[in-house]
């Protein structure tokens, strides 16, 4: 078996080692391609490849239709729309992330995001403290279960508004669980989005949303740009001085938005999970996951069908 890690950003050099003491001791081969700067390259890596390691490298349908071995691709990370899974699907292509390995990084991001915006971006200038602040999460998995945890620590009031769970998730966490959407966007000073990116998503936090928070309120967004309505954003933005976003995914309004100084903000690329911890954890354990794939048929971590 080749097991190609294909990453134009690299992993850590740790992790690279961890990865293929984890690929050889299953008596598999480790292929490395590393700060590719071509499509080809990566066409011509993947080509005899069995299955695949990435992070946010694009594995399109034309990526896919040549790889003429792949059986499976884990993206080392939580989000997958990088990968398109219906033409991995059409090949019988398993396709796996690796959730839970950068949680602790995006929930801390998260957190230093909101101390940011909520001390006039450290400007100088007097600003709030989290403590007692009303923290809205937007889903409550792993990234959410974690920023709930940091959160405690600072004394924040947290809510949850996620449909897939039972009410004894959010009780064990310490969270008031929400049941309507529109009431966690009300009641809640900052909410902070950890929403997938999919069809039922895209763009639904839209101006009604948005409008419906507290005076003085932040929205943080460490998930995907395009569950924001941009169009909402600006409007919100113009007939609101007080509102606040923060983001480690730019929207495409980034420029227009600027103007808007200390209330807006948005990291210069994704930071989520651009933490050294995160990067070893997510590599092995997708390492992990591909050893599991073929000698036991494990296909927990599946996102595609």
């Amino acid at each position: 078996m080749k097991i190609l890690v294909a990453t134009e950003k690299p992993f850590a050099k740790v992790a690279v080692d961890g990865i293929r003491q984890i690929i050889e001791n299953a008596g598999y081969e480790l292929l490395l391609l590393e700060k590719y700067k071509t499509k080809e390259e990566l066409i011509n890596a993947i080509k005899n490849a069995d299955a695949v390691i990435v992070r946010s490298d694009i594995i399109n349908a034309e990526i896919i239709e040549k790889a003429e071995n792949l059986k499976i691709i884990v993206r080392a990370g939580a989000g997958y729309d990088n990968i398109d899974l219906n033409a991995a699907s059409a090949k019988n292509i398993v396709v796996m992330n690796t959730p839970g390995q950068n949680s602790n990084a995006v929930a801390e991001l998260a957190i230093g995001m909101m101390i940011f915006m909520y001390r006039g971006q450290l400007k100088g200038i007097s600003g709030n403290e989290l403590k007692g602040k009303k923290l809205g999460l937007h889903a409550f998995g792993y990234v959410g279960k974690a920023l709930a945890h940091i959160a405690h620590g600072f004394g924040m009031e947290i809510y949850a508004y996620d449909p897939f769970l039972q009410p004894e998730d959010f009780t064990k966490e310490n969270v008031t669980e929400v049941k309507d959407i529109r009431d966690l966007y009300s009641m809640c000073n900052i909410v902070s989005i950890h929403i997938p990116a999919n069809e039922k998503t895209k763009k639904l936090v839209n101006y009604e949303l948005m409008s419906m928070m507290p005076k003085n309120a932040l929205l943080v967004n460490t998930a995907r740009k395009e569950v924001i309505c941009e169009d909402s954003l600006k409007r919100i933005f113009e007939v609101r001085d007080d509102f606040k976003y923060v983001t480690d995914v730019a929207p495409d309004c980034h420029n227009e938005l600027l103007k808007y100084n200390l209330r807006y903000y948005a990291t210069p690329k994704k930071q989520g999970a651009e933490t050294a911890e995160a990067n070893i954890n997510a590599g092995l354990a997708a390492a992990r996951q591909i050893v599991a794939f073929f000698k036991n048929g494990d296909r927990t971590f599946q996102v595609n069908k």
